[in-house]
This record gives C-alpha cells, structure tokens and sequence, in this order.
C-alpha cells in the first residue's frame, strides 16, 4: 500500500514543485548529454589486467565491456565531461590521446581540465594500455589493440553526450547500502586511531551517492552512482571479459528502465527479483503446443542460418536492434570510489585446505598466501557472485534514482593541475602545535604486493603484514635495481621489492606526474584521484575538501555539499592508504607508491583546489606527463593465420544441439562452432554468438547477445599455436525467456595465410524452450 501511495502522491509533489518554481521546468539551467560505447577490445590471446597473473590470458567474453560518459553544462558558460569505463582502471596515456582528438574535433572546448576519465577496477579486461613498465609486464608489453578500444570508444561516447546536449535538470540522492563490501585489510584499519574509527559506524564506507539526469523532454534518460567496492567477484582464474560486479550493475538497471518502457518507473523495489529481457515483451509469441513447436524446430538446421541476411546487420547488438523509439538510451554507470581495502567477497576469507577463516593479520594459511581466498555470496560460483553484488548495486541504485528529490544548482566549474608526487614538499601538523615539512619518495612497492590479497593471492612466500622481507628476493631486487639509503628511509617502514620509481630503462616503470583534479556541478563536488584510496584515507580527503568549501567567509556552498571521490581517474598510480595503515604494510600499505605521507599530499594538493574553487583562481597546470606511446614495446604474437580441417567450413557446427531438443529455463544450452581469432575482428558494437528466436513461420529476431549476463562466448585453441579454434556458446536460459523456437549464431572473422579477413557465420539446428 505504501508504494501505491506514492505513486499516487509523486504527480501532486511535482506538480507543486513546479508551481512554486523549483521543479523540473526550473532545472533548464543545464545543458545535460549521456553517450555510451563498445570498449570491449581482444577477446583473446591478451592478458587480463588486475590480477598480474600471467596465466589469466582472456579466451571470450561474459559480457562486453562499455564507456559511459555524461555531459553537464552552463547554456551560455563552462561544462564538464566524466567518462565511466568498464576498465580496471584509466590510463595517463589513453587520457592524453582522447585529449588530443577531442581538441582536434572541439578546440579548447574539452580539455585536461574539465574531462575526467574513469575506471570501474574489474579484474576481467584486456591489459596493456597503459603507458609504465610495471603494468604491461604480464601483458607482453603494450597491446594496440586494447589501447585503441579505449581511445575511440571514449571518443565516441563523448560525441554522443556532446550530440544529446539538451536542457534538462540533474538530482542527486544517497543512502545505506549494507551488504556488497567488506574491508579486506582489517588489521591495517584497526591501525588508524581509535576516536577516529569512533566516528563511524563501519570499518567500510556503505554509501551510495547517485545522480538522476532528467530532460525536460523525454524524463530521466540516465544516471551515475559512486559506491565502493573491488571488481573483484571475478576470480584471478577467470578468462572471459566481463565488468564484474558493476559492469553487471549497469546493464540490469539499462535493461530495467528500457523494460520499464523510458519512464514508467515502479517505486516496489522488491517486485525487481530477476532483470526482464525487453525481447520477451517486444516479440511475444502465440501459445503453440509442444508438438508444433518441436515440429518448427526440426525444420530449422544449421545450415538454415546462412543466407537469410547479410552478416553486418545480423551482427548488431541486440539493444540496437530491438530500440523503437527516438527517446535517446538510457544509461546507467556505476563507478568506483574509495575501494582501496573493499572486496565484494562478503563471506570472508577462507583457507581453501582447512575451510577454516585465514589468519587475521597476514591473511595466510599455515604461513601461506596461496591458499587464503575471499568467497562472494554466490560462492562458489563466480559468475552468480557477480550477478548478486551487481545486483544489490543496482537495487540500491533504483531505489534512490526513485526517490531522488534534491536538485542539484549553481555553477559548474573545475580545478586542474599535474603534481610531481615523487618529491613533494608537504607540511603536516606536529604533535604539540606546529607544523613539520615531509618530503613524498620516488615510487616503490613493498615485499607484501607480491603476497596480493584475499580476492587474489600472490606466489611464493610472500606475505602481507610484512615490515622486513628477506634476503632471498632482495638479491633478486638488486638485480633490476637496488634502492639507495635514502629511498629507504623515505620508504620505511615499507622494504622495497621493486624501486619503479628510479628503474628508467627501457622506459619509465612507474608514474612520478599525477592529475589531481576537481569537479563542480551545483553543490556536488567531484575529486578525481588517480589511484585506490583505503577507506580511511577516502573520509580524511572527503572530510579536509568539505571543509574548506564550507568554511570562511564564502556562501557558495553553506553546509550542503556532497563530496565523493572518483578512484582510478585519469592515470592509475596504485593505492592510497593512512600513514597509520601504512606502517603494517598490508598489501594496500605496500602498494602505497610515494611512502607514508602520500595521503597527506593528496589532502594538501586538494585544498589548494578546492580553496581556488571557492575564490574563483586560477590554479598553474604543473609539470605535464610524458607521453610514451613513442616507446611502447609489445611481444605479443599476432593472428598469423586460421584455418579449418579438410572439409569443414569457419562457422560449421561442431557439436550441435540434440535434435527435436527441448530445454527449460534455467537450461544450459551448448554449441560449438568451428571458429577463428577473435582478434580478426573485435566487432565493435556487434557480437560473436546471438540467440534468435523465430517468429512465424520463417523470420528469426535477435533475443540475446554476447553483452547479456545469461550468454557466453567462449574461445578455445586444442594447442597454444594451432591456427584451428573453437567458439562455445552457452546460452543459461533466464526465467523470463518466452517459450518458442530459437537458435543460436555465431560471428567470426577468418585470417588466411596471406593476411586477408573474411567474415563468416554459423548457425545451430533449431530447439525448443518451453
């Protein structure tokens, strides 16, 4: 009954609303536009990134992986541009390339200043597009194909937030959400002290912070989120490209508002158990019996699929197919925040020989990081992990896109600037009054990154916790590099396994120049930080940020001002932690690049921004990056060729349905086809394996693609340098399939000997889903 009232009420509110001239028709002070776009890059052959576990090479995909990006600005003064992607992180080298082409498209409109670019932090994408040694290391080096991906579909999805650009109205809301993130470095927490954990209620922050973009034409037409929580629901095993958890979210809450027909939002949140494919409602078929529809599917073989039509159309996306409507897609992003020390593994760690919980402050098990493994609600099932914490995202994201009330007004305007946060001057308070002046260090990574974390263990005999190392893998060290006194005494208590920061040959191997940037529309207030803030460290930045743009003379803000972190924006420089957290040298303490004060760095470049953000200043760009495309070094093996036994075609059915089949929901239905490199041919904003269902007597539609949760593609060679592959498509039926005749299709694209590409097709007998 309440969620009847409210529907009832919600006209009459705004209704009065705009009576009283603050409603919708009032919020035509913006300009807002959303774009999204295919980035899902090789589905094969390349390494993922996130895990540096070179055995996690990609062979198919789970779902593709998109940019979303979202436009806001002042009709007649300045705009800014936030790029969310389905990436482990940004990278300082694609961020300078779409730079370059959006100046050549736009001049001076889009610049380092008003764009940021960001990462989700799925463990589940292709690698080797960022710039530094120490990332494309179990990439083989740079990936040009994985780098391009990025670059032209962030291009793309800016032009078409810049094309959308209409009058509309921005609100914002926030709340709880309690169940979809643990802290995986408890010991380094309990570190900070303890008046400051009295503070708050959880040892992660369970915030969710969501935009809603309504135009004043067609109504909502998207929304952005913020929340903390690891990509990591994937495991370090898993070889198929997906956007983890909050690539999952996306795509249920896009499907849920398209279901919802643009706008016809139900406010009963617990009514949303599965995610309804608009197919089913679109081409609902008519109630044949069981007899007739196994008497279609029998009259429907492989080769049926061939010639029907031709293979660029076929290929397109199901969500591009089935839109009938000019209102524009919605779109929906779920970005990464703080999640330095956040992992949806929400069961807890495990060791995987005793089942018994890892040990508290190393995370090992009898002495070892190899067995101690974080489990996820589905466990242990990976993919059904991803599908829950995805799907308690995007449930706490419907809820508060519904109720969102508070609009958001004023100016739009930005701070800038290049930081060198290898030698960094910081003044910190000193105990009994005063202030002393630290320096940051040269990037460094500890002993305890190479033990990694209870979402991905590391190798050998690493481990977190670890203040010392050994002698061992120091002598392994000084074969790359040995660090100096002083790099060790800035470090401490950090014992330095790899001085990134001093190895300069064949290039750099880690960045020393980072972007600090900030955002501002109305009162809400975005800080792009270019790494993996812990918990902590996330509320003291939020917290030291609030409270000069709250303080002083100026009314700019009052005290309503909401203030959220954007984590792995514009380039990645690892994570972030507490000085406190930083003397146990945990994995996020480890991985902490500039030492013990880089956190009070961070504070102290933001205040800058944000008071020259209050006073209207200007702010110097600092020293800029380096570009390294120039240098970039790849050892990857190209496609040279495929090729198929004696008479057998690229796209022929290897192993095919049974026939006169019938399956259920909740079936998994196979095919093998006979296949080629994924590479050939990434088909961008197209797909490798569709499900179609048949309507009549003889017209196939598109159901499923390889961007929907319940299809899989995978990709497999029977050697690691056979030219002969396989493509398996599983399709698990969802609950809201309709009954009828379907079949599946697979996409390809064939390499000969002397380099040309042919596209091909295949297509299994026709089955039964009742």
């Amino acid at each position: 009954m309440m969620g009847r009232s409210i529907r009832i009420m919600l006209p009459i509110f705004l209704l009065l609303l705009v009576e009283n001239g603050r409603g919708v028709k009032s919020a035509s002070n913006y300009l807002i536009g959303l774009g999204s776009y295919d980035i899902t890059g090789p589905a094969a052959d390349v390494n993922m990134m996130g895990y540096a576990n070179m055995d996690q090479t990609a062979s198919g995909i789970h779902f593709r992986l998109r940019a979303r990006a979202f436009v806001v600005a002042e009709p007649q003064g300045k705009r800014i541009v936030f790029v969310n992607l389905d990436a482990c992180m940004a990278s300082q080298l694609v961020t300078i390339k779409v730079l370059e082409r959006l100046k050549a498209r736009y001049g001076d409109l889009y610049t380092e200043n008003n764009v940021a670019i960001s990462g989700i932090h799925t463990h589940a994408g292709p690698g080797g597009y960022l710039q530094y040694v120490v990332y494309l290391v179990t990439s083989l080096g740079f990936v040009r194909q994985s780098f391009d991906a990025l670059v032209d579909g962030i291009e793309q999805s800016i032009i078409q937030a810049h094309d959308n650009l209409r009058t509309g109205s921005i609100y914002v809301n926030k709340g709880e959400l309690l169940d979809a993130g643990v802290n995986r470095s408890p010991s380094a927490y309990l570190n900070n002290p303890a008046a400051e954990r009295s503070k708050y209620k959880y040892d992660v922050d369970k915030d969710m912070t969501l935009l809603k973009f309504v135009d004043d034409e067609w109504g909502p037409v998207g929304s952005f989120n913020w929340f903390a929580t690891h990509g990591t629901s994937m495991s370090r095993t898993n070889s198929l490209i997906s956007g983890d958890n909050k690539g999952a979210s996306a795509r249920f809450m896009e499907d849920w508002f398209e279901q919802t027909n643009g706008g016809s939002i139900s406010t009963d949140v617990s009514k949303i158990n599965k995610i309804p494919r608009r197919i089913s409602s679109i081409i609902p078929l008519a109630k044949d019996t069981h007899h007739e529809l196994l008497e279609l599917a029998a009259s429907f073989d492989s080769s049926s699929g061939k010639s029907t039509i031709k293979f660029t159309s076929l290929a397109k996306r199901v969500r591009s197919a089935l839109r009938q409507t000019e209102m524009p897609a919605f779109v929906s992003a779920f970005c990464q925040t703080n999640c330095g020390d956040v992992s949806p593994n929400v069961l807890g760690a495990f060791c995987l020989d005793t089942g018994l919980p890892c040990d508290f402050n190393h995370s090992t098990c009898g002495g070892k990081n190899e067995l101690c493994y974080g489990r996820g609600p589905g466990y242990p099932d990976e993919f059904e992990s991803t599908r829950i914490i995805g799907e308690r995202q995007f449930r706490k994201a419907v809820e508060l896109f519904n109720a969102a009330s508070e609009q958001l007004n004023g100016k739009i305007d930005y701070r800038h600037t290049f930081v060198d946060f290898s030698k960094l001057d910081v003044t910190i308070p000193k105990e009994g009054g005063g202030t002393n002046v630290v320096k940051t260090c040269p990037a460094a990574m500890g002993f305890a990154f190479a033990a990694g974390t209870t979402d991905g263990p590391g190798a050998f005999d690493f481990k977190q916790g670890d203040d010392s190392g050994n002698a061992f893998w120091r002598l392994v060290r000084n074969v790359l590099k040995t660090p100096g006194k002083e790099q060790n005494d800035c470090q401490h208590p950090k014992p330095i396994l790899l001085d990134t920061g001093e190895m300069k040959q064949p290039y750099d191997w880690a960045p020393s120049i980072l972007p600090v940037q900030i955002l501002r529309i109305g009162q809400l207030v975005i800080l792009s930080v270019p790494g993996e803030f812990t918990t902590m460290a996330g509320r003291r930045l939020r917290d030291a940020v609030k409270t000069v743009l709250t303080s002083g003379d100026t009314k700019e803000f009052g005290s309503n001002v909401h203030v959220v972190i954007a984590g792995l924006t514009n380039t990645y420089s690892q994570y972030v932690t507490t000085f406190e957290e930083y003397q146990i040298q945990r994995y996020e303490g480890a991985s902490t690049l500039y030492g013990p004060h880089t956190l009070s760095g961070y504070i102290q470049e933001f205040k800058k921004l944000a008071a020259a953000l209050i006073s209207g200043q200007s702010v110097e760009s600092g020293p800029q990056p380096p570009d390294l495309l120039n240098k970039q070094i790849s050892l990857l093996t190209p496609v040279v060729m495929d090729a198929t036994p004696l008479g057998v075609n690229f796209g022929d059915v290897s192993l095919d349905v049974p026939k006169n089949s019938t399956f259920k929901r909740g079936d998994n239905v196979t095919v093998v086809f006979w296949s080629a490199c994924p590479r050939n041919d990434l088909m961008t904003e197209g797909t490798f394996a569709l499900v179609e269902i048949l309507k009549g007597k003889d017209s196939w539609r598109p159901a499923y693609d390889d961007d929907d949760f319940c299809l899989r593609f995978i990709w497999s060679r029977p050697a690691k340098l056979s030219t002969r592959s396989h493509a398996t498509i599983q399709w698990i039926i969802p609950q809201t399939a309709a009954s009828g005749v379907y079949r599946i299709r697979h996409f390809g694209a064939a390499k000969s000997l002397l380099g040309s590409i042919k596209h091909f097709t295949g297509a299994s007998s026709g089955f039964v889903v009742a």
